[in-house]
């Protein structure tokens, strides 16, 4: 696979928030309710996520850190499913009832009042039009494009160029039938909630959202150019990667995201993926410092590969095993 090509994948999967590999469910609440301009309006109103549907056989993968007083699960997520994608195996269940305390990358993915100050600030440059940096040809892509998200190129000129790219990644993923309410977090957030489980977050939006709006220029006009040319056909790859994880065939997950990231664009690999695992295996360190019972749900890529975070956990001397 060609290194335009990885990127075009690379966007897809963010803009999905299939995976967890960047910026993730708060983004693409505001995508699915307020398309183009409308980034800069008023919060959506969001209805309340429905049950997970239960899934015979063992489901996606599940592992358990231990030490004496502490017991932390780790949970791969897929940030936006079909309503009708079952994943809540018993296992899984008895993970999260046994947990005092719930983690997710971010505490508050569909809190709009937070989301919307944040895409203005981070996703708009008016000064730097997008007319001003692509060509007629792909101006004429762009508003035939644009229309998938009931806008215009010229309503998407003050955007950056990721924001587009991710908007327009989402819209057929979301005419497919994925629904962001329908994620694995927002079910786990409202259980959490329900039984008083206090919920936290690894990071915040900020975080997530200027980890791409930082990534360099010329990367993010190669993710829109690369939107532009196919951007219909992000479904095919979500689907491949739901069914991988809904299996728990992890290797599957780390050959349709992490290998080929890794290998042909080290750059998104590290930034996306490396930092943030570190980070999160810094913490998980902190928490077995204390006591108690805790479950930890992230993207399912940050959970597959030679750099995972239970990979970085072992190599530090921390056990960390299958939950069969």
């Amino acid at each position: 696979m060609t290194l335009s090509k990885r990127l075009k994948s690379s966007v897809s999967n963010l803009a999905q928030g299939v995976v967890g590999v960047a910026a993730g469910l708060a983004l693409v609440f505001a995508i699915a309710g307020a398309p183009g301009e409308a980034f800069a309006q008023a919060a959506v109103a969001q209805t309340a996520p429905a049950a997970a549907p239960a899934i015979q056989g063992q489901g996606p993968a599940l592992w358990v850190v231990k030490d004496a007083d502490s017991t932390l699960y780790l949970f791969g997520t897929v940030h936006v499913l079909r309503p009708t994608t079952g994943w809540a195996s018993p296992r899984v269940n008895a993970a999260f009832d046994s947990a005092s305390d719930i983690w997710f990358e971010i505490s508050n993915p569909d809190d709009q009042a937070a989301v919307v100050p944040l895409v203005q600030q981070y996703g708009l440059s008016p000064e730097t039009p997008l007319s001003s940096r692509l060509t007629a040809e792909e101006l004429a892509q762009l508003d035939v494009a644009a229309q998938s998200i009931g806008a215009s190129a010229a309503q998407l000129e003050p955007m950056k160029p990721w924001l587009v790219a991710l908007s327009l990644s989402v819209a057929p993923v979301l005419k497919a039938g994925y629904d962001p309410k329908s994620g694995v977090e927002p079910s786990l957030k409202a259980r959490a909630e329900a039984a008083g489980k206090p919920v936290h977050g690894l990071e915040t939006i900020e975080d997530q959202i200027g980890m791409l709006a930082t990534l360099p220029d010329d990367v993010q006009l190669e993710l829109l150019r690369e939107t532009l040319k196919d951007y219909d056909q992000a479904v095919t790859l979500l689907d491949s990667m739901v069914e991988a994880w809904s299996k728990g065939d992890v290797e599957a997950l780390d050959e349709l995201v992490v290998e080929d990231m890794k290998a042909d664009a080290p750059e998104l690999y590290k930034v996306l993926l490396v930092d943030r695992n570190t980070d999160w295996a810094n913490q998980i360190q902190t928490q077995l410092q204390g006591s108690g019972t805790a479950f930890i749900a992230v993207g399912a890529a940050h959970l597959a590969g030679d750099d995972s975070v239970q990979a970085i956990l072992k190599s530090r001397g921390v056990a960390v095993e299958s939950v069969e």
